[in-house]
């Protein structure tokens, strides 16, 4: 029986009680991804999202992004390698904290929004980002874009690394991401985004927006807790995998 991981962002918001539908959704996926503060988050809402995951037995990850909490990390910012490595090393720490405050061990780090993305092009921020990872703790997992410098950069380190796909994106050719500002980045048809993900997982393809079929790795996948139907998006995709004799289950290089 296949199995893949089934991850989704969570804590981006700001005070305790205002996490959406991030417990509900918690039912539907093996791994949480908690903003550490900088897109999103705030201590508060850090430590209780941090106790909902463990509840459900979810494996937990650090989500660092970039400082930008008016655009919520969306925004490419121009740092050097040594700035990246700084706020990526921070942001772990600080969620690592509440993670092991609250009797737990974190699994993996996936880089948020726009840090995540210019990781998967740039080489110079992925390997700082690698880098960070692996001095706070090298049995950690790195998240990143399926094939990417990411993910690449967190092999030639050492660490462990998941590559990703995504649920609600198109893709390119080139096997990255339609930029969100491009017509028809989403996937907005539920049953097309959840046909995408079983046909990515099975068959190990996708197909671009230039009609071409893609090869890709699938161990992971992402679902964003932020959109208007992400409870029952969450709940599709659990499903359709089931259906495929697919398992969710947190991963384990």
């Amino acid at each position: 029986m296949k199995s893949v991981d089934v991850n989704c962002d969570m804590g981006e918001s700001f005070g305790a009680y205002q996490l959406g539908n991030d417990q509900e959704i918690l039912s539907y996926v093996s791994s949480a991804n908690i903003a550490c503060g900088f897109h999103a988050g705030d201590p508060a809402t850090m430590k209780k999202t941090v106790r909902m995951a463990l509840e459900s037995k979810v494996a937990i990850g650090a989500h660092p992004g970039f400082p930008d909490l008016v655009g919520f990390g969306r925004r490419n910012m121009e740092i050097s390698a040594e700035e990246a490595y700084d706020i990526v090393v921070y942001q772990i720490g600080a969620l690592q904290a509440f993670v092991r405050s609250e009797g737990g061990a974190m699994q993996h780090v996936k880089p948020h929004g726009a840090l995540y993305n210019m990781a998967a092009t740039r080489a110079p921020l992925a390997e700082a980002i690698a880098k960070a990872v692996y001095r706070v703790n090298p049995n950690l997992i790195l998240y990143g874009l399926a094939g990417s410098q990411l993910t690449l950069a967190g092999e030639k380190i050492g660490l462990r690394t998941a590559h990703e796909v995504f649920a609600d994106r198109t893709y390119q050719q080139d096997g990255t991401l339609t930029l969100r500002n491009q017509p028809n980045a989403m996937v907005t048809d539920q049953e097309q985004a959840v046909s995408q993900v079983v046909r990515m997982v099975a068959e190990g393809r996708v197909l671009s927006q230039q009609g071409i079929d893609v090869p890709i790795s699938a161990h992971t996948i992402c679902i964003h807790g932020d959109g208007a139907n992400a409870l029952n998006f969450a709940r599709l995709i659990h499903q359709a995998l089931m259906t495929a004799n697919i398992s969710v289950t947190a991963f384990h290089a």
